[in-house]
C-alpha cells in the first residue's frame, strides 16, 4: 500500500525570551501569525524547569497548530538575550535572569522536542523581523534597538545581517556613556541600558517619586511602578514624568549619535518604550536631541522611526530565526550534494 501523504502545510514556531515574558506563536513563511501565546518569564533557580515549561508550551502550540489551522510544525526559533553562543546554540548569560547561565537551550529543546531548533540574540532576531516585515524593509545599513527590560540592538550592514562573533555584535545596550555613572544589570556602570532599560528605569522611579506623584498613583503602590507608569504619566501632562522623560530622551540620544557614528545607518528603529510613548514625547524630541549630536553632514542621513510589528515583533523574531536556520541547513545540504 502507498502511504498517504500529509495534506497538513509547514509552519514554524517563534518563541521570544524577555526578562519578564515569554511570547509565543506559530508563523508561516509570509510572516502571518497563528496560535499566540504569552507567559511571564518567572525563571527560578533552575534552568532545566525553566526550560521544560518552555517545552510544555511549544507542545501545547504544535498541537493547536495542527487540529485548528491544519499546520504542521518544521523548526522552532528561539529569540534571547545574550551574551550566547548562536553557532553552539548556548545561552551564555541572560543578563536579566541571573539563574540562566552556559545552558546548551538548542540541543535541550531539540531533544526535548524532536523539532529543529535555532537561538539568536533577540535584538538580531528583531532586526530580521523588521527588515523583513517592518520599519526597515529594504535598507541597507539599519539598526534595531530593542528597549524592554533591557537594551539591544540588531544590525543590517550592507544588505546583509551581521551577527559578529558567535552571534554577539549589537550590544549597544552595554556602550558606556560614563564609566563612573549608574550601574548596570549586567555590573557594569554608566551604560546606556543603565539609563533607559526597562528595568534600571523603573529602579529609579521607584526610588525617587513620591507617593503623591501621578506615576504612582498609575501603579497603584510605589514598588509597582514601572516605565509604562511613567509613560502614561508623562501623556497625562504631569510634571514628574515629563521631566523624567526628558532625561530618558537625553540619554538615549546620546547613545544614537555614537551609533550614527559608528554604523552610518539609514535608519534606527526603536522598540518598546519609545513606541509606546510615541511621537511628541519621545521620537520628536529624540531626533532634535540626536542630530544635535551629531555633525551636521550627517543630520539628515538617518531616520529615526518606532517598530512598525507592535505586539507581534516578539514571535515574528523567533519565526524569523526558525526560518533562516532552515534556509541556512537547505543551502548547507545543497553544497554537500
Amino acid at each position: 500500500m502507498f502511504e498517504k501523504k500529509s495534506t497538513l502545510r509547514t509552519a514554524v514556531i517563534g518563541i521570544d525570551i524577555g526578562g519578564t515574558k515569554i511570547a509565543y506563536a506559530v508563523s508561516d513563511a509570509a510572516g502571518h501569525l497563528y496560535c499566540e501565546s504569552q507567559r511571564p518569564t518567572d525563571a527560578t533557580d533552575s534552568v532545566e524547569n525553566d526550560m521544560q515549561r518552555i517545552v510544555a508550551e511549544v507542545q501545547s502550540l504544535r498541537e493547536r497548530a495542527r487540529d485548528t489551522h491544519g499546520l504542521s510544525i518544521s523548526a522552532v526559533g528561539v529569540a534571547a538575550p545574550g551574551p550566547l553562543d548562536a553557532t553552539r546554540g548556548v545561552l551564555l548569560r541572560a543578563v536579566n535572569i541571573p539563574s540562566w547561565t552556559r545552558f546548551p537551550v538548542r540541543d535541550f529543546l531539540q531533544t526535548a522536542t524532536g523539532l529543529p531548533v535555532f537561538l539568536a540574540n533577540d535584538a538580531d532576531a528583531a532586526v530580521l523581523a523588521e527588515w523583513q516585515w517592518g520599519a526597515a524593509r529594504g535598507a541597507q545599513h539599519a539598526i534595531y534597538l530593542t528597549m524592554s527590560t533591557g537594551v539591544g540592538a540588531g544590525l543590517v550592514l550592507n544588505g546583509a545581517p551581521y551577527a559578529g562573533v558567535a552571534g554577539n555584535a549589537g550590544e549597544l545596550g552595554h556602550t558606556v556613556l560614563d564609566w563612573q555613572g549608574e550601574l548596570c544589570g549586567c555590573g557594569r556602570r554608566g551604560c546606556l541600558e543603565a539609563y533607559v532599560g526597562g528595568a534600571n528605569l523603573g529602579r529609579r522611579l521607584r526610588a525617587i517619586a513620591s507617593k503623591s506623584s501621578r506615576v504612582c498613583q498609575l501603579a497603584g503602590a510605589r514598588d509597582a511602578i514601572s516605565a509604562k507608569h511613567l509613560v502614561a504619566a508623562a501623556k497625562e501632562g504631569d510634571a514628574f514624568a515629563l521631566e523624567e522623560m526628558e532625561r530618558f530622551n537625553d540619554f538615549l540620544a546620546k547613545g544614537l549619535a555614537n551609533f550614527v557614528f559608528t554604523f552610518a545607518p539609514e535608519v534606527i528603529v526603536l522598540g518598546t518604550i519609545p513606541t509606546a510613548a510615541g511621537e511628541a514625547l519621545c521620537f520628536e524630541p529624540l531626533r532634535a536631541k540626536t542630530r544635535a549630536r551629531v555633525w551636521a553632514e550627517l543630520a539628515d542621513s538617518f531616520r529615526i522611526v518606532p517598530s512598525a510589528l507592535g505586539d507581534r515583533r516578539g514571535p515574528l523574531s523567533g519565526a524569523c530565526v526558525a526560518l533562516q536556520g532552515i534556509s541556512e541547513l537547505s543551502v548547507t545540504r545543497h553544497a554537500k550534494e
